[in-house]
C-alpha cells in the first residue's frame, strides 16, 4: 500500500469495534525493541486492500493516557497514545499505515469495520441498567479504585435516565486493567466530573467483573450493554440516547470536548 524506506512494525490498536462513518482509531506504534514511538503527530494512510492505493490521508495526534503526573501508567509503562479520526463509508477490511512525524518507522494495521455491533451505537437508546450506587453498598465493594472514586458512585444509569439527566458512564476496572492501551480511564472521568458536574452532567463508574473478580467473568451490566472488552465510556443525553462513544483510553481534552458539544 505504501512503499517508503524504514522498518515496519505492527500497530497496537487501542480499540477494535468500529462502525461505518466517523471512526475514532486509537493506537500505539511500538518499535521492535518494545519502546513506543511518541512524536507529537503521525501521518495516516488508509486503503481498502493491501495493494490498493490509499483513499484517505490524515493526521493522528498524541494524547495522554490518564492524568499526567497523577495516574499510574498503563501496562508496559505507556503514558501516551495516538488518536486518528477516519471517515470510512462502508463495512469491510481496511489497511492502515501510521508513520510518526520525523521517524522512518511505519506502523501497519489491518482491521474490520462491521455493519453492526453488540454494544449500543451513537443514536441508540441507552440500556436502563440499575447500576449499583453508594445507596446499595460501601464504596470499597463498588470500585477497585483506591482511594474509592465516590463522586462516580452516586447515581445509577436507570435513575439518571428516569430523571432525564445527561450523563457520562464508564465501564472500567482500575485494578485489573492489563492492556497497554486501556489506561486509567476512571481518573480521567473523575477529573472531568469536577468541571462539569456543577453544570448538571452526571458521572458514573461501573466495574466490569462479578464481585470485582476477573475469574468470575463480566457482570450483568456489561452484558446488558453488549460489552466484551473494557474500558468503554458513553455519553448519554437528556433524551436517553447515546451521543458519543469512546472505546479504550480517552484523554481529558477529548472527553471535555465531547461533553461540551454533545451534552451541554
Amino acid at each position: 500500500m505504501l512503499k517508503t524506506p524504514g522498518p515496519n512494525v505492527a500497530v497496537t490498536m487501542g480499540a477494535g469495534s468500529f462502525l461505518p462513518g466517523s471512526v475514532r482509531f486509537p493506537f500505539l506504534v511500538i518499535r521492535n525493541n518494545g519502546a513506543p514511538v511518541n512524536r507529537p503527530g503521525a501521518r495516516i494512510w488508509l486503503a481498502s486492500g493491501e495493494k490498493e492505493k490509499p483513499f484517505t490521508e490524515t493526521r493522528a495526534t498524541l494524547e495522554p493516557i490518564g492524568i499526567p503526573g497523577v495516574s499510574t501508567p498503563a501496562a508496559g509503562g505507556m503514558t501516551r497514545i495516538y488518536v486518528a479520526h477516519l471517515r470510512i463509508p462502508r463495512p469491510g477490511r481496511y489497511w492502515l499505515v501510521a508513520q510518526p512525524e520525523g521517524s522512518k518507522v511505519k506502523g501497519i494495521s489491518v482491521f474490520d469495520v462491521r455493519a453492526k455491533l453488540p454494544s449500543p451505537a451513537v443514536g441508540a437508546k441507552a440500556p436502563r441498567s440499575r447500576t449499583p450506587t453508594l445507596a446499595d453498598a460501601p464504596a470499597a465493594a463498588l470500585t477497585t479504585e483506591r482511594p474509592p472514586d465516590r463522586g462516580l458512585l452516586r447515581y445509577s444509569v436507570a435513575d439518571s435516565l428516569a430523571a432525564h439527566k445527561p450523563f457520562v458512564v464508564t465501564f472500567a476496572t482500575p485494578k485489573y486493567c492489563t492492556s497497554r492501551t486501556c489506561g486509567p480511564v476512571v481518573d480521567v472521568v473523575d477529573a472531568v466530573r469536577r468541571r462539569f458536574a456543577p453544570k448538571g452532567v452526571r458521572f458514573i463508574h461501573v466495574e466490569v467483573y462479578n464481585d470485582n473478580n476477573p475469574t468470575k467473568g463480566y457482570n450483568r451490566w456489561m452484558r446488558q450493554w453488549g460489552l466484551f472488552t473494557e474500558p468503554w465510556t458513553f455519553l448519554v443525553g437528556r433524551d436517553g440516547r447515546i451521543k458519543a462513544v469512546f472505546e479504550g483510553s480517552v484523554s481529558v481534552a477529548e472527553l471535555e470536548s465531547a461533553i461540551k458539544s454533545k451534552l451541554l
